[in-house]
């Protein structure tokens, strides 16, 4: 079953993704396009051409997960901006799997608790 929380730090892959490649292949992408270390437990997301499919891929301890859906009718939204890719919420992603606009949300103020990390920049948690 397919839990996403706030644990889980994600990455978003912007550039469309031959839904053919498997595990190996997208840790490549994620080795040569991202820069990130396939095995540190964070969430890759991979979308194909027509953003009607979706690919997770994670590394759990023991082995990769990799979760894919294909719709059958809608697409899913991406959120906006022009990088390549960049890290995303894991409530963002819920929504976008749930198919919600992602302009349409709006949130409430809540605390956020920030820590500066070693170089220090400010970190929200």
């Amino acid at each position: 079953m397919l839990s996403i929380t706030r644990i889980h730090r994600c990455y978003l892959y912007r550039a469309r993704t031959d839904m053919r490649k498997g595990v190996d292949r997208l840790c490549g992408l994620i080795r040569n396009e991202l820069g990130k270390d396939p095995l540190n437990g964070e969430l890759f997301v991979f979308f194909n051409r027509g953003h009607n499919q979706i690919k997770l891929l994670l590394w759990e301890q023991d082995g990769f997960s990799l979760y894919q859906k294909k719709l059958e009718r809608g697409t899913y939204e991406l959120p906006e901006g022009n990088d390549a890719h960049h890290s995303i919420s894991s409530d963002k992603l819920n929504l976008i799997l749930q198919g919600i606009s992602l302009k349409s949300v709006r949130h409430r103020a809540r605390y956020q608790h920030a820590k500066k990390n070693p170089d220090g920049v400010q970190q929200v948690l």
